[in-house]
């Protein structure tokens, strides 16, 4: 196992520099420039703004003066926030971020196998139905909906919870925490129950009941465990979304985590801001594919490392 997560990363390599590849370039290739949207500037002063950053080398030089940084675990300074360098910006959002995707998964893991079980093993009944219901609407309804419905709700009409802002405080991470855990739960909750209906129906699990062991037993011990390995596989790219790609959520209600520093970097053309980000998500992503793999190979005997 420890030689295949090894292979895994070692060969997650060249998908990472494909990836800040690709990156950078087409950052490079799209119009206007980091400086484009300031006041008129003279050109004296922007050849000494391109000079400061590099901008007025040739792109190969560019991109391999980059690198050079990445070895040296250097992002670059931020070109939109110009007292910080990009590593400073990721290391003050990514907690955050951090923070409310891993609540977020980790609700919607819970309530989604929950709601899964309940309607697999009360099929075609209220508690089935309900859950689908559910897992329809959290399916049905982006999330750009969902938060300002919340707002809505519970922070103008209700006056329960704040509308946005962060301050820390576990009031102001009830709402976003909710409307990036409702897709997950809809999805894990659908995959659970078709995954549970499928091991009841295995040879193991009616060779289990034949034994007389007892009915909670084979459910826990027997069917769920032979229907994890679908909804980890789900689990891994999807919490590594969530908490990468709260972008949506982030600007909704105001968090400052790394999905802001995305959007306004991407806004202003901040080169190393965007590619910095861009290289984190794409790492975050990687890892937690190698870590599903690896779960799954646990779980499973039947799955080879080979």
């Amino acid at each position: 196992m420890f030689t295949f997560a090894i292979r895994r990363i070692v060969g997650a390599v060249p998908t990472l520099f494909v990836l800040i590849t690709i990156s950078f370039f087409i950052m490079r290739a799209a119009p206007g420039g980091p400086f484009s949207a300031n006041r008129k500037l003279t050109a004296s002063v922007l050849e000494n703004i391109n000079k400061a950053y590099h901008l007025d080398e040739p792109l190969w030089m560019q991109f391999g003066r980059y690198l050079w940084g990445l070895a040296h675990f250097d992002f670059g300074p931020s070109m939109k926030y110009m007292d910080y360098s990009v590593t400073e910006l990721i290391v003050q959002g990514l907690p955050v971020s951090l923070e409310v995707g891993m609540w977020a998964m980790l609700i919607a893991t819970m309530t989604g196998i929950a709601l899964g079980m309940a309607g697999a093993l009360r099929r075609n009944g209220v508690t089935d139905f309900t859950a689908g219901a559910i897992a329809m609407t959290g399916i049905a309804i982006p999330t750009f909906v969902i938060g300002p419905l919340l707002q809505i709700v519970f922070g103008l009409q209700l006056e329960w919870l704040p509308i946005a802002g962060w301050d820390g405080s576990f009031d102001n991470k009830i709402l976003p925490i909710l409307v990036l855990a409702l897709p997950n739960i809809a999805y894990i909750s659908r995959l659970t129950r078709a995954s549970m209906i499928e091991s009841l129906r295995t040879n193991y699990v009616r060779t289990a009941r034949a034994k007389g062991i007892g009915a909670q037993r084979v459910i826990w011990k027997h069917a769920l465990t032979g229907a994890m390995l679908p909804i980890i596989a789900y689990l891994g790219p999807a919490t590594a979304i969530t908490v990468t790609g709260s972008v949506v959520i982030e600007q909704v209600f105001g968090i400052p985590g790394i999905g802001r520093y995305f959007v306004e970097g991407a806004s202003n053309r901040d080169y190393p801001l965007v590619m910095g980000v861009t290289i984190l998500y794409g790492g975050i992503v990687i890892l937690a594919n190698i870590v599903t793999d690896v779960a799954r190979g646990l779980i499973d005997p039947k799955v080879s490392y080979e």
